[in-house]
């Protein structure tokens, strides 16, 4: 239910539909919750036409919740997701068309480090699930209510202020 800061300089902020992982004790995945890695599209494009350095697409904010929920209630590869904007259906998916399996991602992120209790590791966005992939311009607004609902999990709900 939290305010999302607009991000300074940015006319194009997106919202991007996901599951996270929260790794839990010996570098297993101990529950799921849904994940907004929301996204500053025209600072993202700038950053990365170079490729290297410091970025502000990404880190102004990225929510979490409403609840974390564990691996014998859900086990991360099957549930509707939906993406709302102001009550209004503009996202769905299911989790189990993942690109990469859970098992690959918690391989992948811990090549070469340690993975910690309470690291998240998200799920990518699920297709049609940012603003981006509709390439209709309709990017967020202050005030505007984001819903992201994830079958088994719940509602993560926030506001742009």
């Amino acid at each position: 239910e939290e305010g999302i800061p607009y991000p300074e300089g940015s006319g194009e902020l997106d919202y991007e539909l996901e599951v996270a992982a929260i790794v839990g004790a010996d570098e297993h995945i101990g529950g799921f919750t849904i994940m907004n890695d929301w996204s500053a599209r025209d600072l993202q494009r700038s950053e990365m036409r170079v490729g290297l350095g410091p970025a502000k697409g990404k880190d102004f904010a990225t929510s979490l919740g409403p609840v974390v929920v564990t691996p014998d209630e859900f086990d991360g590869t099957d549930g509707v997701m939906v993406a709302r904007v102001n009550g209004e259906e503009r996202s769905r998916g299911n989790l189990r068309d993942m690109f990469h399996s859970w098992k690959r991602i918690v391989a992948h992120a811990g090549r070469n480090t340690r993975l910690l209790a309470g690291d998240v590791l998200g799920s990518g966005t699920v297709g049609t699930g940012s603003i981006l992939e509709h390439g209709d311009g309709r990017w967020l607004q202050p005030g505007d209510v984001v819903e992201l609902e994830v079958e088994g999990i719940g509602v993560l709900r926030n506001t742009i202020a």
